[in-house]
């Protein structure tokens, strides 16, 4: 019986279960505070001094606010910040210059205006592992194992962190392969059943249960006497795959390589409300933050390197061959992990958008104001509040005043190999994610690469004049790679074309025993 309840209520751990909170022995640690996001949003605006903030743009085009989707409108501030210049004007003109001098200003200005600053004693996450099991994925064999990240919460154990992570790799590998992290439910993908008449032993004993905690339950059993409460376990985290390719872990497999799911939701809540728990609360002991304190995404990105932790201990992975995918906001969050943890080989972003690989100078769809209103501001560092002021006691910003912009959160990536990827609007990819000025701060940032050994774009192009190349034109011949698919808001239709190109740029050839 307790493996039929574990299979139908703890097959992965919930954001709520890893994000629990513990009553409090009297008096010895004050408890979490309880803010609305709203509330929270407007705690960090005062430690701001800000009045009021502009409003970001309407997605809607019929409203008065509505995003601009016009190109001659599109580039207010068309000047970038300069990713090769120091701080005192100096030009960066070698590799040394770059690691020793520019990169470090670059981080610190993303640290503390953009993203927050990772606390300097965050505590040890211990790795558990819950589930190891031989399983099939279509026709591979595969090894798989749900595991357990358990933040140390001793100094306040009001709040438990538990990270959920699966990690599935090739069983027929003649070593090490290398892993696609990505972002996503924490799901082994075929859990091991219990033959049938196991199974039905295990559904009549657990509708005696409900019955019992619930007697109205008989009547709605009774009604409906073939239903059964458990029929299968397995799971598609990935949604369906585009039309003709097989799923992306599929692919993956197929190719000789693993893939880990690390759920987000587990490591920190996407909203404000729960900022004073997670990872930000439990080293916050529970209280608000302050301007400088990281936010969600960079609490995933976090988190992602914690998996990676575990990953380098793992004899299936190579650990010096784990990417990092995501999509969305899961896309912003995997460039900042690839950008803040140079252990991550390579990267797939998907999709990102504003906050992610698209420039915040850019008026064309989603705003910086739309990452500093109530529903997304959480994702960023309090200090990034500043750029959406409208009054405040040090004036007005705009997003010409960042020190940074999303070509030098990409530069922070060379020379490792990164694939900026992104869909079509006809297809759900909308304009609001404004792939042009996505592939504008790749090419910005193509000097970094070049200046490092690696090959950006290879397009003879400026960014304030660049125009992206024709939908499924694909720029792969480089560390620094953009492709732009006929799909919608996923990057699945173009994991065909970044696994080849993957193998390229880290030289893997996949064998199997004979």
């Amino acid at each position: 019986m307790k493996r039929a309840f574990y299979l139908l209520f703890a097959f992965s751990f919930s954001a709520a279960t890893a994000q629990n909170i513990k009553p409090s022995p009297v008096g010895q640690y004050p408890p979490p505070v309880s803010f609305t996001t709203q509330k929270d949003h407007q705690h960090m605006l005062k430690q701001l001094g800000i009045k009021s903030l502009r409003p970001g743009p309407s997605g809607n085009p019929a409203d008065p606010n509505a995003a601009n989707y016009d190109e001659a409108l599109a580039n207010p501030y068309p000047n970038l910040p300069e990713v090769l210049t120091l701080n005192n004007g100096k030009k960066v003109t070698t590799p040394a210059m770059w690691w020793k001098q520019r990169r470090p200003e670059i981080v610190e200005a993303f640290e503390r205006e953009v993203f927050g600053r990772v606390p300097p004693k965050v505590p040890k996450v211990t790795w558990k592992v819950a589930i190891a099991e031989r399983e099939m994925v279509g026709f591979i064999p595969v090894n798989a194992k749900q595991l357990i990240g358990q933040v140390d919460n001793s100094e306040y154990p009001l709040l438990d962190v538990n990270i959920a992570m699966t990690v599935v790799t090739p069983a027929n590998a003649q070593g090490p392969v290398p892993v696609l992290m990505m972002f996503g439910r924490s799901a082994l993908p075929a859990p091991a059943q219990p033959p049938k008449e196991s199974l039905e032993k295990i559904n009549a004993a657990l509708k005696e249960l409900l019955v019992k905690s619930d007697p109205s339950l008989k009547a709605v059993f009774e009604q409906y006497p073939a239903y059964n409460p458990i029929t299968s376990t397995a799971v598609n985290p990935f949604g369906p795959p585009p039309a003709g390719d097989p799923p992306t872990p599929n692919q993956l497999l197929a190719a000789g390589w693993g893939y880990v799911l690390i759920e987000p939701g587990t490591i920190q809540a996407d909203n404000g409300a729960g900022l004073t728990k997670g990872i930000i609360g439990l080293v916050n002991k529970g209280q608000p933050r302050k301007p400088e304190d990281w936010g969600a995404l960079r609490a995933w990105a976090w988190g992602a390197s914690r998996g990676l932790d575990y990953l380098e201990t793992d004899p299936t992975v190579d650990s010096k061959k784990v990417g990092i995918e995501g999509v969305s906001r899961y896309g912003k969050a995997a460039l900042v992990a690839m950008a803040f943890d140079q252990r991550f080989a390579l990267a797939l972003i998907g999709s990102s958008g504003e906050g992610g690989a698209k420039l915040h100078r850019r008026n064309f769809g989603e705003a910086v104001e739309n990452l500093t209103a109530a529903g997304e501001y959480h994702w960023m560092a309090g200090n990034f509040l500043k750029y959406g002021a409208a009054e405040a006691t040090f004036g007005a910003k705009t997003a010409n005043d960042l020190p940074v912009d999303a070509h030098q959160l990409i530069a922070l990536c060379a020379p490792r190999p990164t694939f900026i990827s992104y869909g079509i609007p006809e297809k759900g990819d909308a304009k609001w994610l404004d792939q042009q000025g996505s592939y504008m701060a790749a090419v910005a940032t193509g000097s970094v690469f070049k200046l490092l050994g690696a090959r950006d774009l290879g397009v003879n192009q400026d960014y304030k004049t660049a125009k992206m190349p024709a939908v499924n034109v694909s720029l792969l011949d480089g560390e620094l790679a953009w492709r732009q698919h006929d799909g919608g808001h996923t990057d699945a239709p173009n994991i065909k074309y970044f696994i080849p190109w993957a193998n390229k740029m880290i030289k893997y050839t996949y064998s199997t025993t004979r």
